[in-house]
């Protein structure tokens, strides 16, 4: 595929409309030029690992490995982001929330199905796969991944009511965290509008309650961004709330 020169300038959106996948990637490789062989290595390594675990997965119209992309990819060039273990573990976010079994087994087992039924076993196999990231990243990046990895869900309570909690309580006491969190955030709620189907209203139900969790998290002083990008995220939330208004405010039409 012949890509354009001014790749690395796009907005990630349009690279992926126009050059999917595999534009993402090259501006992924583009963005971790600047690092050296044995940093590149790891980022290679876990973009590989991503795309081994989510081979199969969907995000709406597209492969969800470009949702991974997208997370790293932001960090990196609007978060100025430069600590190797942070854009792992950006990668790597959602791996032992939709993969422990075959991050553990190394794929023999399949992908152990949903967590969400709770259970002490989904716990012992969250945690093993924690366990499988440490070895092969370090204890670091397995805690980032750990904290906004989300827990086995109650079901006899809302799930989105205890999605904003455990966010609320999981980004408290880990300041990287939450850049990661926050880009996952932004890919999720300011691209709210490149969902299709049922998927926008109910992320916009889901992430909307959020807005303001993120806003004061942002903003904290141990939040280790510069005031520049404090204010660039603060204004994609101001965009993602507009946007989630704009699909759930809509006056009723008269009878």
């Amino acid at each position: 595929m012949d890509l354009p020169p001014y790749l690395a300038t796009m907005p990630m959106h349009a690279i992926t409309e126009m050059h999917g996948e595999a534009g993402l990637r090259e501006r992924f490789r583009l963005e971790i030029e600047e690092f050296g062989d044995e940093e590149r290595g790891r980022l290679d390594e876990a973009l590989e690992l991503a795309g081994w675990l989510h081979r199969d997965d969907r995000r709406s119209r597209e492969p969800y490995v470009n949702h991974l992309l997208r997370v790293a990819i932001r960090m990196m060039h609007h978060y100025q982001v430069r600590d190797v273990d942070v854009i792992v573990a950006g990668l790597l976010h959602d791996a032992v929330e939709d993969h422990p079994a075959e991050l553990v087994s190394g794929g023999e087992l399949g992908s152990g199905g949903e967590l969400g039924s709770g259970g002490e076993l989904a716990e012992e196999l969250i945690d093993a796969a924690l366990v499988v990231l440490a070895e092969r990243f370090g204890v670091r990046v397995a805690r980032l991944v750990a904290a906004v990895t989300n827990p086995p869900w109650d079901p006899g309570r809302d799930r989105y009511e205890q999605y904003r909690e455990h966010v609320a309580a999981s980004l408290e006491g880990e300041p990287w965290a939450r850049v990661i969190k926050v880009s996952d955030f932004t890919d999720n709620g300011v691209g709210v509008i490149h969902s299709v189907g049922p998927k926008v209203e109910s992320s916009a139900r889901k992430y909307r309650p959020l807005v303001p969790v993120y806003r004061d998290l942002v903003t904290r002083a141990d939040t280790p961004l510069s005031e520049p990008v404090k204010r660039h995220i603060l204004d994609q939330l101001d965009l993602a709330e507009q946007r989630f208004s704009a699909i759930l405010d809509q006056p009723a039409h008269p009878a």
